[in-house]
Order: C-alpha cells, then structure tokens, then sequence
C-alpha cells in the first residue's frame, strides 16, 4: 500500500524541503520525496499535513527505560520484581514512542530486561521505538552507578566486563568514568577509572565493532574517555578547554541531556534526595556554560535526555529540544541533533533522515519548528507519530495490569 504526506513542510534530518515537497511512503519506506505535481493523479491513501511539518522521528541517545522518572526511581525501581520491570519497561518504551521519539539508547538498565524488551519490539510482538541498549554499566567498586551495574576493578576485570556485556548482546559499552549526580556518597568532579582501565575497556569494545558511551563529568574524567577512545561522552558538565580540544580532533560526540539536571532543580521539593539536590544545585551553570561552549566551537552534538531520572519523563524526551536552543543552539541544529546526528551515533542508518529508502518513522508537527523549537520539542504540537508509515498506536500494556503490579509491589 502507498500513502502520500503532502501539503506542508518537510524537514529531511539535514535542512528543509523547498515548500511543495510531499513524501511517498510504500512497504514502510520513504519511496519517493518530490515536488507534489510529480504525484498527480496518485490515488492512493493521503495524509493532510497542511499547515505543519514532516520530519523524522526523534532519537534519544541516553535514556534508562528501567526507571521511571520518581523522585527517587533508583530505589523505586529495587521495589519491583524483574518481571513487574519488564511490564514497566515496554510501557515506558511505548510511552516513548507515542511522544515522538521513534529510537532510544538506552544506557544502563537492570538484569539485561531492557534487551529482552528491545528484542520483542524488533520481533514485531509489539509496537514501540527502536532500542540500541548498553545492558549492564560498568562502574568501579563504590562508583556511580554501582546498585545495578557490573561491577569491575583493574584493566582486566573491566575488559571481562565488556565481554560480558556483549555476550549477553549489548548493542553499546556504557563505561562510568566519574562519579555522577544520583549516585550517594560520590562526587560528580571526581575521576573513577584510571586511564589505562579506561583505555583498555574501550579498546576491547571496538574490537567488538561496538560504539561506546561514557558517563563523564569531571574535566578528568572526561579526558580518559575522550583519549581512550570513547564514541561519546554522556553529560560533560566540567568540560574544559584540554578536553574539548581533544574532542573536536577525535570527533566525539556529547550528549548533554540538559533534560536531567533542570528536571531536579525545578522539583527539588517533590521527593528527590537532598544530596542529589546539592549537587544538581552545584553543577548547574557549569552544565550549561559548558554546551555552549562544546556548541560554539563546533562540536558533534547528538540529542540525550537521561529520561528515567527525576521527573525526567519518558515520553517528553522531545523537551531537550527546547532546552538545548534555550541555551543557544539554533532549531536548526537542534533538530539535527535529534534526527541525522542521533541516528549517526546510535548506529541507526536506516533513521533520522527523510529520503528515498528510509524507513518512514515520522513525526508530525503543527507549524515550523525551525522558526519556533515549539512545535517539535511540545507534545501539545504533535499532530501524529508514524511507525514505518502508519499511526503510532500499537498494542499497549494495559494499564490495569500495571496498577495491580503496583500494589503487589506495595506488599
């Protein structure tokens, strides 16, 4: 069956479509994207986007489908069985879906239930985005992260560890090289592999043809991963002018999920841990002044939100959008670090671009998000979510399944 998008804007991943452009859709893929007078005459299905934009689907390189935005998701998420998670964890990746985000990395989940979910929405069992996860993180003795990681310590102990994580079919290695904000006891600025235990897990994982991931924040931190060879570094709050240059030689993305840190401050006083407060409070303006610092200087920047983390929502991944223009990217580059850049980091060629070929995961959006981020980062905006060319519906987890988890929960 074809259905033609016509009547409005297009946006490819890269730039928008002279006015007039209309997409072909057939057997889930992009078929054609042409001026709308080469489809004259088409008789098949049409869907009106007149007065909006079309664009592909939002990319989220850092979320944690296993935990679900509490004031405290790490304990929450200790309260449940691994099968109660697994119910959690599809409907978070379905909720993810319907808010116009179409792929996810998932970066540090519990029991390797988040690659069991990832496998059943490829299978086709069930609707939701795509999941490029890193099962396991793999965190010092003590270190951020350390209540559901793999634990390892010496450069031995951690290639192991990324064995591990591959063998149980981790897409990508996700390496914890400083302490973090939601992690007790454990100071963001500090650096917590060496850099020759950074080095060597990192290695291992591109023996592997796998892309990786660092949790940094410290400016040391940082630099280990940078020179080990990571493929992007997660956050990046301390970034220095020693780490940046390292990383625009290299070419390393960063993902700054802006998302996080907002979320706490603006909820500090729904439930949240104090020490997570404290530190989220102390690393602020330093979070902020260094993405615009990485984006002025021309950095890769790809879309993150570390959805799971307080009241930081699965399904309202799109708001990054928002935050990072607030902070003085262009909705231009902006749109391109959810789309295009995204899909080049996760690893996702068939995504985050609208051309002939592509498989048609759409977002559709009222107005032109390029002149107002609005209209793309705001589910109130959303027109429709498309999964290979049809409405993002699919078959959710009934809600009145997940109360009564809930309450055994409770017991």
């Amino acid at each position: 069956m074809q259905t033609l998008f016509e009547g409005g804007k297009v946006f490819d991943g890269e730039a928008m479509r002279p006015a007039g452009t209309a997409v072909l859709v057939e057997g889930g893929k992009v078929k054609k994207v042409a001026p709308k007078g080469e489809f004259a005459g088409f008789a098949g299905e049409r869907v009106d986007t007149t007065g909006g934009t079309l664009m592909p689907g939002l990319i989220d390189c850092h979320v944690h489908l296993c935990l679900g935005g509490e004031g405290d998701p790490g304990t929450a998420q200790l309260k449940l069985s691994d099968a109660q998670l697994a119910l959690k964890t599809l409907e978070r990746a379905q909720v993810t879906l319907k808010g116009g985000t179409v792929a996810v990395r998932d970066c540090g989940g519990r029991n390797y239930i988040e690659l069991s979910v990832r496998d059943a929405i490829k299978r086709g069992e069930f609707t939701g985005p795509a999941i490029r996860a890193s099962g396991r993180i793999i965190c010092m003795t003590g270190g951020h992260g350390n209540r559901t990681g793999r634990i390892a310590d010496g450069v031995d102990e951690v290639v192991k560890a990324v064995r591990e994580q591959i063998h149980a079919g981790a897409d990508v290695i996700k390496i914890m090289a400083t302490g973090g904000v939601m992690t007790p006891g454990v100071n963001p600025e500090d650096a917590h592999y060496t850099r020759e235990e950074m080095a060597a897990g990192l290695k291992e994982a591109r023996r592997f043809h796998k892309r990786s991931a660092s949790h940094a924040q410290g400016a040391e931190g940082i630099l280990n991963a940078v020179l080990g060879g990571v493929s992007s570094i997660e956050h990046g709050i301390f970034l220095d002018e020693e780490c940046l240059k390292a990383m625009l030689e290299r070419g390393t993305f960063l993902v700054p999920t802006l998302a996080a840190v907002l979320n706490i401050i603006g909820n500090k006083d729904k439930g949240i841990p104090p020490w997570a407060v404290e530190k989220s409070e102390r690393v602020f303006e330093v979070h902020k002044r260094s993405f615009q610092t990485f984006y002025k200087a021309g950095g890769r920047i790809a879309l993150g939100t570390d959805a799971g983390t307080p009241f930081n929502l699965h399904g309202e991944n799109a708001l990054e959008l928002e935050y990072m223009v607030d902070n003085g990217m262009k909705p231009l580059d902006a749109l391109k670090a959810g789309t295009s850049a995204a899909a080049d980091l996760c690893d996702l060629p068939e995504l985050g671009a609208l051309r002939e070929g592509q498989a048609a995961d759409f977002l559709l959006v009222e107005g032109d998000p390029v002149a107002d981020i609005k209209m793309a980062a705001r589910r109130a905006n959303h027109r429709g979510v498309f999964k290979s060319g049809r409405p993002a519906t699919g078959a959710p987890v009934l809600a009145g399944s997940l109360a009564r988890i809930e309450a055994r929960a409770a017991f």
